[in-house]
């Protein structure tokens, strides 16, 4: 099977078999990611995506879960998706959902109608990297997209039957702002109610322009201590239904866990490590490598 630069899939998609439909990412400025810096934006042929599925066909018995890569697959046109959607159907008839990471520009670029032909064609679960419901600091990620519009389009998936699991960065406002960050993506969660939340903890990385901000002082990373402070936060203000995905390796206290049945314990381990952590560590910015 083809597979083009470097290939990112939630750590919850490790079984799940992969079909590249894009190479890199669409929108590629985010200020925190080097993860496509080095790669050109571009589009498989279908032709090429049929192969590929011919070949995953032979190797694979019974297939009831698919994703598709790149960076933002569901960047492409709903006249795009459709193809690969029935081309996949055709090759894996017992296929229950279709999945691939998302952002909030890729929903807005399709309409109503599309999107809920896209949910009978399977494509039912995506990943949307949100990463903060505080206004200034997407603008200052350079997600390309507002607050209000992140609200809009999560609710118009909603409406389309499309469930989806919702990235969010601790840190991601910088030192000071933390609880103010909590309060701001746990009040979009609970109003959009997305099936999961899938938390990661913000690292200046290597040659990204987060990294240049922070030599520069332009921007201040949390402390652990901050990290850990609005991770308990945010988790004490989720008051909705929803499955907490949080195994990912750059956060410190990191678990899975349904909410609200195991929000007090969620709590308690945050308590537990914030008591134990040593002082000089929850005082430092512990170095977070891209995975």
């Amino acid at each position: 099977m083809k597979f083009t630069g470097p290939i990112y899939r939630p750590p919850y998609e490790a079984n799940t078999p992969l079909l590249q439909v894009t190479v890199g990412c669409a929108h590629n400025k985010c200020t925190f990611c080097t993860m496509y810096r080095d790669v050109r934006f571009s589009m498989e042929k279908l032709e090429q995506v049929e192969k590929d599925l011919q070949e995953a066909r032979q190797l694979y018995k019974n297939v009831k879960r698919i994703f598709l890569v790149n960076g933002d697959a569901f960047v492409l046109s709903a006249g795009r998706l459709k193809p690969i959607a029935e081309l996949i159907i055709r090759y894996f008839p017992e296929i229950e959902t279709i999945s691939m990471y998302a952002s909030i520009n890729n929903i807005k670029g399709k309409t109503d109608d599309e999107l809920a032909e896209l949910k009978r064609l399977k494509i039912s679960d995506l990943w949307v990297g949100v990463e903060t419901g505080h206004a200034q600091t997407l603008q200052f990620m350079k997600k390309g997209f507002s607050q209000e519009e992140a609200y809009a389009q999560l609710q118009r998936l909603n409406k389309a039957g499309i469930s989806y699991m919702f990235g969010f960065m601790y840190g991601a406002a910088g030192s000071g702002k933390g609880i103010e960050n909590a309060i701001e993506t746990a009040k979009i969660i609970n109003a959009t109610k997305p099936k999961g939340v899938v938390p990661t903890t913000l690292g200046a990385f290597g040659e990204s322009e987060l990294a240049n901000e922070v030599v520069n002082g332009n921007f201040t990373p949390a402390t652990e201590q901050e990290v850990l402070e609005e991770q308990k936060k945010l988790i004490e203000l989720i008051d909705i239904e929803t499955d907490y995905m949080g195994i990912h390796a750059l956060n410190t206290v990191a678990f899975d866990a349904k909410f609200p049945r195991d929000k007090q314990a969620a709590v308690a381990r945050i308590e537990h490590a914030m008591e134990h952590l040593s002082e000089n560590y929850l005082s430092s910015i512990p170095k977070r490598n891209s995975v």
